[in-house]
């Protein structure tokens, strides 16, 4: 039953990341065939808390399945570098720029003291307007469901995380939401193109245009111009309240799920809680120019940090979405299988998947599987 549900689960996943537009794939093309032997270079943020540590399992996992990966590692700074107004340095966000591609574990921004976002940087330097979530009930790990298999993509530059606020008088503040045709038109179209390459049937758009009838109009028009495309994709629009209720009394109702940027951060989070939580939830996000940025969308976790309790499975599933984005397919295929089944099998689950091992005898468990 394992295997067959593992071939469903590759068979899902595979391409998770192709960017709609062809122009844009031939760096992805050229490293698609490349040698094995000459390494690709991928930027690597290992993030704050935890995050060092679960990179170091992803390493270590690359290193026994023999991927021809060379880590340009990035830490971030501590203190505000004045190019990109955060804790990122310049540096590594040229990095990312230069390579195509990366791995991002969990960072951390005080909260409360006026510092950019770091994960709001990155989306808006490198231009990373689409991020994808791919939300598949695992075989073996039982939860509420075990049907669950569907995708959120997410508008990740504008609408509510525009950043855009200011005191209007004492005591009242505003902030504005901002939809634009151009960021709308360009993820309804990934979502779209996504759905055709991936075998999908369905796209859904969600949004309150009964309320917001300027802004998520907007978005909802864009998406129907682009549904005009795809006649082959059926496309319906759920309002986002109704939507949460869908999910949670039937997530087998969804296949793709199309979204500006609040209703994606609340959606997704929703979709990973159906099939055990952000700790075994990959993510991706694409850039335009062909960038892609695989991330852990966990937090720092940093009351666990350095006492080697972490679970690095989202982390490692993400990097498994970004082997498919280099078109290695069968490095992508070999890593999921062995971690799917380390999981199943039960033996090796650290404490927030209810077991006791660590994060070191989770990692190896996987490694002798490779």
């Amino acid at each position: 039953m394992t295997s067959q549900l593992l071939r469903s689960l590759g068979r899902r996943s595979r391409q998770i990341i192709t960017n709609p537009n062809p122009n844009l794939l031939s760096k992805e093309i050229t490293r698609a065939f490349c040698s094995s032997s000459t390494p690709i270079r991928a930027t690597l943020f290992p993030g704050d808390g935890i995050g060092p540590e679960i990179a170091e399992s992803v390493k270590k996992i690359f290193t026994v399945a023999d991927i021809p990966i060379e880590w340009e590692e990035h830490y971030v700074g501590t203190e505000v570098d004045p190019r990109t107004q955060s804790f990122l340095t310049w540096e590594s966000l040229e990095s990312v720029r230069r390579n195509k591609v990366g791995l991002k574990g969990p960072m951390a921004t005080p909260i409360g003291k006026g510092h950019r976002s770091l994960n709001l940087t990155l989306r808006k330097e490198l231009n990373l307007y689409a991020n994808v979530r791919p939300c598949t009930s695992l075989p073996g790990y039982k939860t509420r469901y075990d049907d669950v298999n569907l995708v959120t993509i997410r508008e990740n530059t504008e609408g509510e995380y525009s950043g855009l606020e200011h005191q209007v008088v004492r005591g009242v503040v505003e902030s504005l939401k901002i939809i634009t045709r151009q960021a709308s038109l360009r993820v309804a179209e990934y979502a779209f193109h996504y759905a055709k390459t991936q075998g999908r049937e369905r796209v859904s758009a969600i949004h309150k245009a009964n309320i917001m009838q300027k802004t998520d109009g907007l978005f909802l028009k864009c998406c129907r111009e682009v549904a005009e495309k795809y006649p082959e994709i059926k496309y319906e629009e759920v309002v986002i309240d109704n939507c949460c209720m869908m999910l949670v009394k039937n997530p087998a109702l969804f296949d793709v799920l199309v979204m500006p940027n609040l209703y994606g951060d609340i959606i997704s989070d929703l979709c990973a809680g159906l099939v055990g939580g952000l700790g075994l939830t990959p993510s991706c996000n694409i850039g335009e120019g062909g960038i892609a940025l695989a991330e852990a969308v966990h937090g720092s976790a940093p009351d666990i940090a350095g006492k080697n309790m972490a679970n690095p499975t989202a982390l490692l599933l993400s990097s498994v979405m970004m082997l498919r984005h280099l078109k290695l397919h069968d490095k992508a295929e070999l890593i999921q299988d062995a971690i799917i089944t380390t999981i199943a099998e039960g033996k090796h689950r650290t404490a927030d998947l209810g077991g006791s091992a660590t994060t070191t005898e989770f990692t190896n468990a996987i490694c002798d599987r490779l």
